[in-house]
């Protein structure tokens, strides 16, 4: 197989994952959309998007894939990493992957560079560390407890094989759901010197120091190794202001929203939203969690029988949430959303109804406004923009 010349390890820091200052001008980005396979989709899809007119055309492209949930960009927007959430039980492949592909933003071409081993089941989430020298994946399942993994990275883009992996202990507080450790989450503190984890089964939330110079053990326990959340609650994705000085982070299992201040590694609480209105009774299920593009707007996913996004804004001082608006998201089971470069749009992958909806969204209010167009798409799981040159 012939690989890509190399690359400098800085262009393979990731693209996305902290809030930025500005938004992008309107203009034409691929569209690159993760699935689940064990129904009718082929496994990743390229679209593009106009910023223009708020419009989804294509596919342009289309790679056979099994099960690419979650997809994870390097900074120069020509590597791609995809999370194969594959496990004991799935249809097809049994073996949790990683896999790498080189991307052209001006064809939308995808060429596979490397696939590794997780030594986890159903690996769900990842991200790639701000030098770009590793790859953290976190594995859902595996016998008995759930895991988190560390994968070098060459300069080229190309994995290689878990290097660390670290296991967590189940809290079994629910019958069905925490039985076993579930790391869900990954995720970086904007200067790169902690991961965070949350892991769903263990109602935890695991912190580490980075240290690349220990290629064999990247990642070693930070002074507070973890902060507990409410039993049952379930942690799933985490994220934090563009400083650092503050964390959000979704409780699946009770649908709420957690607000932390943090330093050092430390989590302290500072508040909890509950996203379905008072007086709910159905099926919860928070998941995906992202900031506005300027940092002044949290928007959070709930599933079930809600299927909203909430919308709050942020205090830039405190931290702190105050409530905005619901939006439905007029379909089922939103596994993630995106905003667009340009910040006048939100894009949301509707899992359970198979489509993408495109939302117009206002830049000043943080509101969601009209649909504006609904994309079929075979149980669409992640969203990510790149530039089109």
């Amino acid at each position: 197989m012939k690989l890509p010349s190399l690359l400098p390890l800085f262009l393979l820091a990731p693209l996305t994952g902290i809030a930025t200052t500005a938004s992008a001008e309107p203009g034409l980005y691929n569209l690159l959309v993760g699935t689940y396979t064990n129904g009718s989709s082929q496994g990743l899809y390229v679209y593009r998007f106009d910023s223009r007119a708020g419009q989804v055309t294509g596919p342009l492209r289309v790679v056979k894939a099994s099960n690419p949930s979650y997809l994870t960009l390097a900074r120069d927007g020509r590597t791609v990493f995809v999370v194969n959430e594959n496990g004991r039980g799935s249809q097809g492949d049994d073996i949790g992957r990683t896999t790498s592909y080189r991307f052209d933003p001006e064809s939308g071409r995808l060429q596979q560079i490397s696939q590794v081993k997780t030594l986890g089941d159903h690996p769900t989430h990842s991200t790639l560390s701000p030098d770009g020298q590793f790859l953290f994946v976190a594995n859902y399942s595996v016998e008995p407890e759930g895991s988190l993994v560390a994968l070098p990275v060459q300069s080229n883009g190309v994995l290689s094989p878990v290097a660390q992996i670290e296991f967590f202990q189940a809290s079994n507080t629910h019958p069905e759901r925490q039985t076993s450790g579930h790391v869900h989450g990954v995720t970086f503190t904007p200067d790169g010197q902690y991961l965070f984890s949350p892991d769903l089964g263990a109602d935890k939330v695991f912190a580490y120091r980075y240290n690349p110079a220990k290629q064999e053990r990247p990642l070693s326990p930070a002074e507070t190794p973890y902060t507990p959340v409410p039993s049952g609650s379930g942690p799933r994705h985490i994220v934090f202001s563009g400083d650092g000085r503050f964390a959000y982070l979704t409780l699946e299992l009770t649908g709420q929203v957690m607000v932390f201040a943090h330093e050092n590694g430390a989590l302290r609480q500072l508040q909890v939203y509950t996203l379905a209105p008072e007086g709910f009774s159905g099926k919860v299920g928070a998941g995906a969690i992202h900031l506005s593009n300027d940092g002044r707007f949290l928007y959070a996913a709930n599933r079930g029988d809600d299927n909203h996004i909430d919308v709050f804004a942020v205090d830039p001082v405190e931290g702190t949430l105050t409530f905005v608006d619901r939006r439905s998201v007029n379909g089922r089971e939103p596994r993630e959303f995106s905003i667009d470069p340009t910040g006048r749009y939100m894009l949301v992958a509707n899992q359970g109804s198979s489509q993408l909806k495109v939302f117009a969204r206002d830049p000043q209010t943080g509101k969601l406004g009209e649909e504006l167009q609904s994309v079929d798409v075979a149980m669409p799981s992640d969203l990510k923009f790149v530039a089109v040159p």
